[in-house]
């Protein structure tokens, strides 16, 4: 569904295992909370870990003061990597953005992609799902920047048993957050009411509704096990009423 862009992690200047497999209880970012953490990676401007629901990655500026303190972080340091990131993705995205895997569709409500509809449009596609009494399944990403995002699209996104599943049970909706990709205002603006609605703080997120408009699941961040466990999961939300 999204477009295969290659993160320049070789970049960072200096990305170390520091405190790997450190364990933390919790960790708090923004509004999500985190269980049973094990820091994997960190590099001056994010930390990359495993949790109680799967993988995830936070920026070392979202944390409080004493956790940035204990992962030395260091705001200079940290705005000169992420300039050298945004410039070699945008090298990286306009090399690659005539192999895009979707093309929007007129007047930007739709995308298609791997047999899937997207809906650019929450309105019309909650419409939809009360009509056909199905679910509605929002994606939060981040899809020219963000690694975990194009693995869980790569891993289940994009996998045929996913397309069949949500053919008959689900209506989606893309909320992409790109940093390279042009959309237009009134998208952009879209997406930030429907990322504020649902108090989305970090990507890639998956929202789950109801038929009708309910939240009855979500996953933050990315989820092992391919399309069968997103599928398991997705039918244990459908059991909420």
């Amino acid at each position: 569904m999204h477009i295969a862009i290659l993160i320049l992690f070789g970049l960072i200047a200096a990305v170390w295992p520091a405190r790997a497999d450190e364990k933390l209880p919790v960790l708090k970012v923004g509004i999500n909370t985190y269980s049973n953490v094990t820091v994997t990676t960190v590099t001056p401007t994010d930390i990359y870990f495993t949790y109680a629901g799967g993988m995830g990655n936070a920026k070392l500026k979202q944390l409080s003061p004493e956790l940035r303190q204990h992962f030395g972080f260091d705001s200079k340091q940290a705005s000169e990597v992420e300039q050298q990131q945004a410039a070699a993705n945008a090298r990286y995205h306009t090399q690659l953005v005539s192999q895009a895997s979707f093309r929007p569709s007129a007047g930007e409500d739709l995308v298609q992609a791997e047999g899937l509809v997207w809906s650019l449009d929450f309105s019309q596609a909650l419409a939809r799902a009360k009509a056909g009494n199905k679910m509605v399944l929002i994606d939060f990403t981040g899809s020219d920047w963000c690694p975990w995002c194009v693995k869980f699209d790569k891993d289940v996104l994009s996998t045929g048993k996913f397309a069949t599943y949500a053919e008959s049970e689900l209506v989606l909706v893309l909320a992409d957050f790109p940093n390279h990709t042009a959309q237009n205002s009134a998208l952009k603006q879209a997406n930030a009411e429907l990322k504020n609605k649902f108090q989305v703080s970090g990507f890639p997120t998956l929202v789950v509704l109801n038929s009708s408009g309910r939240e009855i699941g979500r996953q933050v961040g990315y989820a092992s096990g391919g399309p069968d466990a997103f599928i398991a999961k997705l039918e244990r939300f459908s059991e909420i009423h």
